[in-house]
C-alpha cells in the first residue's frame, strides 16, 4: 500500500513535469508564427488555412491514442507520442511552401493531439490513486510551460536567433526532458482479457454528454482569448494598449485558478465547482455584453476566466471516471472539446458580423449559462468492479485499473 503511494506521488511528479514540457511547445511554436508566414510567403488567408492543419490532425489522430495506450502501456504511451511531438516542433520551420507547412502542421497537431489524450489519461490515474484532484493543476502548469517557453521565444526573436536553430534546440531540450520525466509515470496495463479499442470509433455517449460541457466551458475561453481585445477597441474606446491587458488579465486568471483550483474541487466536488464557476463566468458575460469602459469589461472578461477554467480538466476527469476504456473515454471529450475551441471564434465573428459583437458574447454568455444544468454529467460515478486480485503479469507500478470511489458532487 506504501509502495503504491509512493508510486503515485512519483507519477503526480512525472505528470505534471509532462504537461509544462506539453506547454512549452505550443508557446516556442506560437512566438515564430510571423517568420514562418514571411518565410514561405504566405498571405494572411492563406497562413489561416495553414494554421487549420493542427486542428484537422488532432481530430483524426486522437482516437488512435486510446489503441496505442492499450497496445504498448500507459507509461510507453505517453514517452513515444510526447517525444513525437515534441520532435515536430522543428518541421514548420523547414517547410519552404504552403503545402509542406500544412504537411508539417498536420503531423505537429496529430502528435499533440494523441499526445493529450495519453498523459489526461495518466492524470485521471493518478488522480485516482491519490484520491484527491489534480487535474486543474496539471491544466494550470501546462500554461506555466507555454507562457515560460513563449517568454524565451521573444527573447530569442529579439536577440535574432534563426528559428529555424531556435526550434531544433528546444525541440531536442524538450524531447530529452520528456523522455526523463515520462519514467517516473504510472505504467498501467490493461486488465487480462481487456478488448483493444478500436482504431476509429465515435465516443460513447457518457463521454459525448461529458464533452457537451467542456464544449461551453471551451467556447467561452475560445471567445474570450480571440477576441477580448477587439471587444475592449471596439466596443469600449479604448487603446490597442488596453486591448492587449485585458487579454493578459484574462489569461493570467486562467492560469491562476487552474493551479488553485483543485483545493475548491477537492472541498465542493466537480458538480459544485462547475455550477459555481458557471454562475461566475454567466455574471462575467453579463458584465461584458452590458459594458461601455473598460473598467466594466476587463473584469467581465476576468470573471469568465474564473468560471470557466477548471471545466476542461473537470471534463477528462470526469471521461477517465466514466467506465469502459479511460484513454478512449477522454478521446472522445477532447475531440467534442476542441472543436469548440475551433469554431468560438468563428461563430463570434460572424455573429458580429451580422449584428454587433455585443449579440456575439450575449451567445457567449448564454454558453457559458449552459454549464449550471449541465454540470450533473460530471459527478457519474464509475460502475465498481468486484474486488478481485491483479490479473497475471501486474506489479506494484504495474496494476490493473481499479476504480477509486470519487465524491460525486
Amino acid at each position: 500500500m506504501a509502495d503504491d503511494l509512493h508510486a503515485a506521488r512519483r507519477a503526480r511528479v512525472g505528470v505534471s513535469l509532462v504537461f509544462t514540457v506539453h506547454g512549452a511547445v505550443t508557446g516556442t511554436f506560437a512566438t515564430r508564427i510571423p517568420w514562418i508566414q514571411e518565410h514561405t510567403g504566405v498571405g494572411p488567408g492563406q497562413l489561416g488555412l495553414a494554421l487549420l492543419a493542427p486542428a484537422v490532425g488532432s481530430f483524426l489522430a486522437m482516437p488512435l491514442a486510446g489503441r496505442i495506450a492499450h497496445r504498448f502501456g500507459a507509461r510507453a504511451a505517453v514517452r513515444g507520442l510526447l517525444m513525437l511531438w515534441t520532435m515536430s516542433l522543428a518541421l514548420p520551420a523547414l517547410a519552404p511552401n504552403l503545402g509542406l507547412l500544412w504537411l508539417s502542421l498536420f503531423v505537429y497537431g496529430a502528435s499533440a493531439g494523441m499526445s493529450d489524450v495519453v498523459m489526461n489519461a495518466q492524470g485521471v490515474e493518478v488522480e485516482s490513486r491519490l484520491d484527491r484532484s489534480v487535474m486543474s493543476g496539471l491544466h494550470g502548469l501546462w500554461y506555466v510551460g507555454g507562457l515560460t517557453a513563449s517568454g524565451f521565444g521573444v527573447l530569442a526573436a529579439h536577440l535574432g536567433v534563426d528559428p529555424r536553430l531556435h526550434y531544433a534546440v528546444v525541440a531536442l531540450v524538450l524531447t530529452c526532458l520528456g523522455c526523463g520525466v515520462s519514467g517516473l509515470l504510472l505504467d498501467v496495463r490493461p486488465a487480462a482479457g481487456e478488448e483493444a479499442p478500436p482504431r476509429f470509433a465515435l465516443p460513447p455517449r457518457a463521454a459525448l454528454l461529458i464533452g457537451l460541457v467542456g464544449f461551453c466551458g471551451v467556447f467561452a475561453e475560445g471567445a474570450s482569448v480571440d477576441w477580448s481585445g477587439v471587444y475592449i477597441k471596439e466596443v469600449t474606446g479604448s487603446s490597442a494598449g488596453t486591448a492587449a491587458a485585458c487579454y493578459a488579465v484574462f489569461a493570467a486568471t486562467m492560469a491562476v485558478v487552474r493551479l488553485a483550483g483543485d483545493r475548491v474541487i477537492d472541498r465542493l466536488g466537480p458538480v459544485r465547482t462547475v455550477r459555481l464557476g458557471g454562475t461566475v463566468a454567466t455574471l462575467g458575460g453579463l458584465l461584458v455584453v452590458f459594458a461601455r469602459t473598460p473598467y466594466l469589461a476587463i473584469p467581465g472578461f476576468a470573471l469568465i476566466g474564473l468560471g470557466v477554467a477548471v471545466v476542461v480538466p473537470l471534463a477528462f476527469a470526469a471521461a477517465g471516471r466514466a467506465g469502459g476504456n479511460a484513454s478512449q473515454a477522454i478521446a472522445g471529450v477532447a475531440t467534442v472539446t476542441y472543436t469548440s475551441g475551433l469554431v468560438a471564434p468563428a461563430i463570434v465573428g460572424g455573429i458580429a458580423q451580422i449584428s454587433s459583437l455585443t449579440a456575439s458574447f450575449a451567445v457567449v454568455t448564454l454558453m457559458a449559462a449552459a454549464l449550471v444544468p449541465s454540470a450533473g454529467v460530471l459527478g457519474r460515478r464509475r460502475r465498481t468492479a468486484p474486488a478481485a486480485g491483479a490479473p497475471a503479469g501486474a506489479t506494484a507500478d504495474t496494476p490493473a485499473r481499479q476504480p477509486v470511489g470519487t465524491r460525486a458532487d
